[in-house]
């Protein structure tokens, strides 16, 4: 089981605090944040949304991209080697497994899993039928591609519905940091 503790708008002083603690997986959202604290030894994921054009700064410095979302980006990711909200980006699930296949053709692209973020409500049996979803796809692309290990879903204020819905990783910023 995975956390990535989310360190969006936390300095490096309050990571390296985390890291003391045992914790050393953080998750950035933007690239000039993620390049301001980036340190060797830590392991970092970028899980927001990555523009092409600043895959450069972060290709051999992360080690997860839980946000790639179009053929574009995995394009310019391979150059360089290394839910249905509308307001959120991402790719639509129902679409899913047929991008999984195409990454398939980038040689420097390891798919490793899956990420979601569930609907912003307080209708929790619509959280629980997206994570049942994401789980559903999860173990039928395990199936399929057996180097998929990872189902990144739930934040601090739905992780345990998450890991109670099969998710593996989880990315935890304010119950951490606060």
């Amino acid at each position: 089981f995975n956390v990535v503790a989310v360190s969006k708008t936390r300095t490096k002083e309050e990571i390296d605090e985390v890291a003391k603690m045992g914790l050393t997986t953080f998750g950035e959202n933007r690239v000039q944040e993620f390049i301001d604290k980036y340190d060797p030894k830590y392991t970092w994921h970028i899980i927001g949304h990555l523009q092409t054009n600043k895959v450069k700064y972060i290709v051999g410095k992360v080690d997860v991209i839980e946000s790639l979302d179009s053929l574009k980006l995995a394009e310019e990711i391979e150059k360089l080697k290394i839910s249905e909200d509308p307001n959120k980006t991402g790719y639509p699930f129902k679409d899913a497994k047929n991008f999984i296949s195409q990454l398939q053709e980038f040689k420097h692209i390891q798919i490793k899993g899956i990420m979601c973020v569930a609907s912003k409500t307080e209708d929790q049996a619509l959280v629980e039928s997206e994570f049942d979803q994401m789980h559903t796809l999860y173990l039928e692309l395990k199936e399929q591609y057996p180097d998929i290990d990872t189902l990144s879903m739930g934040m601090s204020q739905d992780y345990k519905l998450a890991i109670k819905h099969g998710s593996n990783t989880v990315r935890i910023g304010r119950a951490i940091f606060e």
